[in-house]
């Protein structure tokens, strides 16, 4: 296949991200800067976002038979790209002090985030499993960076493992659907709605497989356990990287494909789907009621939100109303995922014995930072789905979405997933405001607001209100680039 301009036009934010990481190795074989390296690295993906605005100007574009670049796969490219800006600014605000080596944390962060970019476009499930591979390898160096902290190293260790595991099922399903259609492309699956092959136990098989390795980068019950433990161990802004970044890429792929096939016409299909979205919401908010680890509990909460967004996904006979669903949730929980655990990174440092993760570490905060409670309690707040937030909005969309394909069993999940993560988010915000009795383990900078990282902080917060009281400008975003979705 020729590739034309058009073709290279359109392929030009992958372009980008590629030189960045190629000139970024360079630079550090050259010379370790702490801060030209991160510097140039926020600079290349500011550039892969300019790239988006030439892309969108000649799509939709088919890019080899792999890829195809439309409203929605820019739309989460973009998505991708400002997470990853997110989280390696916090990065560089977490990691400063550290003596060991520094800049190979932002180089694995842009890798992982060129993997959720194939991820996003990919209309193959070649390019899909290229996509995710390369993105999980860099995540099983991100998790384990502070190696010399008690859970960072097993954190990796685990995830690695499981990883390979999920894989492992994800491949072996993509092998049977091969072996039956001979393709593997999401257009070449359209034998699915066959009635003579939909129901054969091999598709079906094929099918629950792929399903798998989607529900354990989503973290969706029962292939959950690894998410505490690797929020737990990973270093503060990692955790932030994997809560948003590589789920909203996953998420992303997994609706471009059940939307593409007719995979929702194996019942068993759709009844798996529904059973992992109402456990995820219970599960997940009932195992967050306890937990003084906030990491931990924000792994919890994040099962509990993707159970949630499923919802949405089931609302695939309306494809411009599922994406819309999901796009509306997946922006809302990001912004309020980065914000909560920028304050967790703020408060913590690379070379301590481990992150201010505890929920005794934030006892009485507000009387030392005022202001980092307050983007705290907004971020907690909007978790919770309380109005004039982003999350509320998120969940009003999700809950629109279970009236309109009569989901009502799973509407009653998300009203008593909802009532039980009050709370723990009321909790732990109360923790923040109580009186402190003279213990000072942990704290953030004085001037943490002068900071690149605090001030994306505050700025991630400002949009969390901002959505939440005046969401009409990402509505119509979001109508603007899923119209033509392809």
């Amino acid at each position: 296949m020729t590739l034309t301009p058009m073709m290279m036009q359109a392929f030009l934010p992958f372009v980008a991200v590629a030189a960045t990481i190629v000139l970024l190795m360079l630079f550090i074989a050259v010379r370790r800067d702490p801060w030209w390296n991160p510097t140039f690295a926020v600079v290349g993906l500011n550039a892969a976002l300019v790239c988006l605005y030439p892309a969108w100007h000649v799509m939709p574009q088919v890019v080899t038979p792999l890829f195809y670049i439309d409203g929605t796969s820019i739309f989460f490219m973009g998505l991708t790209l400002v997470t990853t800006l997110a989280c390696l600014t916090l990065t560089h605000a977490y990691i400063e002090h550290y003596v060991r080596n520094r800049e190979e944390i932002y180089l694995l962060m842009i890798l992982a985030a060129l993997g959720a970019m194939v991820m996003v476009a990919s209309i193959s499930l070649v390019s899909m499993f290229i996509g995710l591979e390369l993105m999980s390898i860099a995540f099983y160096g991100l998790v384990g960076y502070t190696y010399q902290k008690k859970r960072s190293l097993e954190a990796s260790i685990k995830y690695m493992v499981l990883s390979a595991a999920a894989s492992s099922f994800m491949l072996f399903g993509m092998a049977l659907l091969y072996a039956q259609f001979g393709e593997l492309s999401f257009t070449g699956l359209r034998f699915l709605a066959q009635p003579e092959t939909s129901q054969a136990y091999w598709v079906v098989g094929g099918t629950l497989l792929l399903l798998v390795g989607f529900a354990f980068k989503l973290s969706l019950v029962p292939f959950h356990m690894w998410t505490p433990d690797v929020y737990e161990g990973a270093p503060a802004p990692v955790g932030a990287f994997l809560a948003t970044t590589s789920k909203v890429a996953v998420m992303a792929v997994l609706l471009r494909m059940l939307i593409a096939t007719p995979v929702m016409h194996n019942a068993p299909v759709v009844l798996a789907l529904k059973i992992m979205a109402a456990a995820s919401i219970l599960i997940g908010n009932l195992l967050a009621l306890k937990q003084n680890n906030l990491k931990r509990m924000l792994g919890y909460s994040s099962i509990a939100h993707f159970g949630y967004m499923m919802i949405g996904v089931l609302i695939f006979t309306k494809p411009m109303a599922a994406f819309m669903v999901v796009g509306v949730y997946l922006v809302g929980y990001s912004v309020t995922a980065i914000g909560a655990f920028g304050v967790i990174a703020l408060m913590s440092s690379a070379e301590a014995g481990r992150d201010a993760d505890s929920l005794q570490d934030y006892r009485g905060l507000f009387w030392r930072r005022p202001l980092l409670t307050s983007v705290f309690t907004v971020t907690l707040l909007s978790l919770a789905g309380i109005p004039f937030t982003a999350g509320f909005i998120a969940k009003f969309y999700v809950a629109v979405a279970g009236v309109m394909s009569q989901q009502l069993w799973l509407l009653g999940a998300l009203l008593i997933g909802s009532a039980l993560g009050v709370y723990f988010y009321l909790r732990t915000m109360v923790t923040l405001y109580m009186v402190q009795p003279g213990m000072r383990g942990f704290d953030a900078d004085m001037h943490w607001g002068e900071h690149a990282g605090g001030i994306m902080v505050l700025g991630v917060v400002l949009l969390v209100l901002l959505v939440g009281i005046f969401p009409q400008p990402l509505v119509w975003l979001m109508q603007l680039t899923f119209t033509g979705h392809g």
